[in-house]
């Protein structure tokens, strides 16, 4: 299996890891809020150092693709880029709310006949959110949901679903339904992506290095500057 970058932008957790062989080799977190202009520059040059190191060939570059942050999506599949066309390895594009259900699925005990929901904060009570089975088959596509009591219901009365994210606390009170289960401090974060990075690699499921955008789910909207008089 090859030695594949992986990088995750898409909150205000900037992390990178590299995977081989099903494995995670090394990986970089920063909690600390959106420092990705900042962090994740170095956090590639540490990574790419620790395999040249070890005479370890890069394989492939995988960037979480959104939906999420508009300036982390943009910022984290510039530097793919770069690290894909510099490297000459191809780019894969993993879905971010797919990597947020691997940490469910590895390290959560969950009902067998039950529906995974993630959810990113789209500040007030909109989130992005899609619908996934224990198979990562996608149940109900990616949406900006407006969350209200009647959302998720079709999918609440028929089992159980598993809501997380940074956008799964605030709902909870608003779905209130006996079907809906929390599961807290679930974050996108690269150490996560590789099983799903891995997969489209093997199925060389490869992005157009001139012409991929990240799937911002909504278009930007520039707000004006406040007044500083």
């Amino acid at each position: 299996m090859a030695c594949i970058l992986s990088i995750e932008t898409s909150t205000d957790v900037c992390s990178v890891a590299m995977s081989e062989n099903g494995q995670c080799i090394f990986k970089q977190e920063d909690h600390g809020g959106p420092n990705h202009a900042v962090s994740l520059g170095v956090y590639i040059d540490e990574a790419l150092s620790f395999t040249d190191n070890h005479a370890i060939p890069l394989g492939a570059v995988a960037v979480s693709c959104g939906p999420g942050s508009y300036t982390g999506l943009r910022i984290g599949v510039s530097m793919a880029k770069g690290v894909c066309y510099g490297r000459n390895v191809p780019l894969l594009a993993v879905p971010t709310l797919e990597v947020m259900c691997v940490p469910v699925l590895l390290n959560h005990e969950i009902e067998e006949d039950t529906l995974l929901c993630p959810m990113i904060d789209a500040r007030r009570m909109e989130v992005y959110s899609a619908i996934y089975n224990r198979a990562l088959k996608e149940q109900r596509e990616t949406r900006a949901d407006v969350v209200d009591a009647d959302t998720y219901r079709e999918y609440l009365d028929r089992r159980p679903v598993y809501f997380f994210g940074n956008g799964a606390a605030k709902c909870m009170e608003t779905i209130n339904h006996p079907n809906a289960r929390l599961i807290e401090g679930i974050e996108p974060l690269a150490k996560y992506m590789f099983p799903l990075a891995e997969r489209k690699w093997v199925q060389e499921e490869y992005e157009d290095l001139a012409y991929y955008v990240p799937f911002y789910l909504k278009d930007f909207v520039a707000k004006m500057p406040k007044k500083l008089i």
